[in-house]
């Protein structure tokens, strides 16, 4: 089972993708858990916005050295980082009593979302699914989060990609799917996983021949053929 902690300060922004299809029923089957840690539940409210009753909750500041937008605060998040420590901690703990052996320290993995980061790829998702019991994510926002929580913990700087985003949450996701893809159980047969085998950029599905506005589209013969050594060649034909 692999268990993630993602630290942002948006977490409803997850409900709509981890409520769907392969990672709900991975969810409500036990086989990965999601636990959602927002930093401003750790900071004291400082005023009451101006015709609000609402407490306002800082989380940000202005960057030392100047620069346009504002940097998330370090203590918030390491107090949420320490809770996701904490409660991986636990539920190590209990699954081990239960089991009445091994140890009780719980393999953690503690990435830091960055644009500047380590590629995040099929690998690295393999590696912690394989490795690590608990996942904590830390999801940026603004201009980024004080680098000083990179001094207290040992975290990974991670990129999904070659572009930067609005904030950590879809980074967040991506690596969740990727990741409990290659958790045993989550997806119906193992064999789904297209990593593992030669699959082509193309697939198709019957109707064997799709007609649209007057031409037919044919699905390759070779696909019909039932030769199992002539697909696999066509596929890996395809990857190239």
């Amino acid at each position: 089972m692999s268990n993630f902690h993602v630290i942002t300060l948006f977490p409803e922004s997850f409900s709509s993708y981890l409520g769907e299809s392969i990672l709900a029923r991975a969810q409500k089957e036990k086989n990965i858990s999601v636990k959602f840690y927002d930093p401003r539940d750790f900071v004291k409210p400082t005023k009451t916005q101006a015709g609000k009753d609402k407490p306002y909750l800082r989380v940000d500041d202005k960057p030392y050295g100047g620069g346009p937008g504002m940097v998330m605060q370090a203590l918030p998040v390491i107090k949420a980082i320490e809770k996701a420590v904490a409660n991986a901690k636990r539920a190590t703990k209990n699954a081990k009593t239960k089991a009445k052996s091994g140890s009780k320290n719980p393999k953690i993995r503690i990435v830091f979302l960055s644009p500047a980061g380590k590629q995040f790829d099929t690998l690295y998702a393999k590696s912690t699914a394989q490795k690590y019991q608990h996942v904590i994510i830390i999801c940026g926002r603004y201009e980024g989060i004080d680098a000083r929580i990179k001094k207290i913990f040992k975290t990974e700087d991670v990129s999904v990609g070659p572009f930067v985003l609005t904030g950590g949450e879809l980074a967040a996701m991506i690596m969740i799917d990727s990741i409990s893809r290659q958790v045993e159980g989550v997806l119906g047969d193992f064999n789904s996983l297209e990593e593992t085998r030669a699959a082509s950029s193309d697939v198709y599905t019957r109707p064997e021949v799709l007609v649209y506005k007057k031409k037919k589209y044919i699905v390759p013969k070779v696909l019909l053929s039932g030769n199992h050594k002539a697909i696999e060649d066509w596929r890996k034909g395809q990857t190239k």
